[in-house]
């Protein structure tokens, strides 16, 4: 894909609809560049979690976040609700790259996309630890071919 064309709705095989806070907008009345990417963390943990892989305090591993990037093509703002797409791109040996689109509820082209790439490793050593059958099974439903 590339920078300039914007992801559409049916890219993505998971969903999760985010609420904008009104904290969230910035002096010039949209939301803020660096809320994107918490809306992008927030997408990534509750599919996590919900799926049973990730457990903040006891997990032996925990994903570090390695790389990110976001194009922007067009404003969000509170009250708007988003949905917020994912899909898994990459699924290395200790790895993964999470794409994820936000949309404002209803619409079918992103109006920001982006990524970011965990890298799982150890709790304790910090060094790369391979992923799980487990975590492979719950990534498997998100894996596209577009990377």
């Amino acid at each position: 894909m590339k920078k300039s064309e914007a992801a559409l709705r049916d890219a993505y095989p998971h969903f999760l609809q985010i609420a904008t806070r009104w904290m969230d907008n910035d002096v010039y009345a949209h939301v803020n560049n660096v809320v994107y990417y918490s809306y992008f963390d927030t997408v990534v943990n509750e599919y996590l979690l919900r799926n049973d892989v990730l457990d903040f305090g006891n997990s032996p591993t925990i994903g570090l976040v390695v790389e990110t990037q976001c194009n922007y093509f067009s404003s969000i703002a509170f009250p708007e609700r988003i949905d917020a797409g994912l899909r898994v791109t990459r699924l290395g040996s200790s790895s993964v790259r999470y794409d994820i689109g936000l949309f404002r509820e209803g619409e079918t082209e992103a109006a920001a996309q982006g990524h970011f790439v965990h890298v799982y490793v150890d709790r304790e050593t910090r060094r790369p630890a391979s992923l799980t059958e487990v975590m492979r099974a719950a990534l498997a439903p998100l894996a596209t071919n577009t990377v």
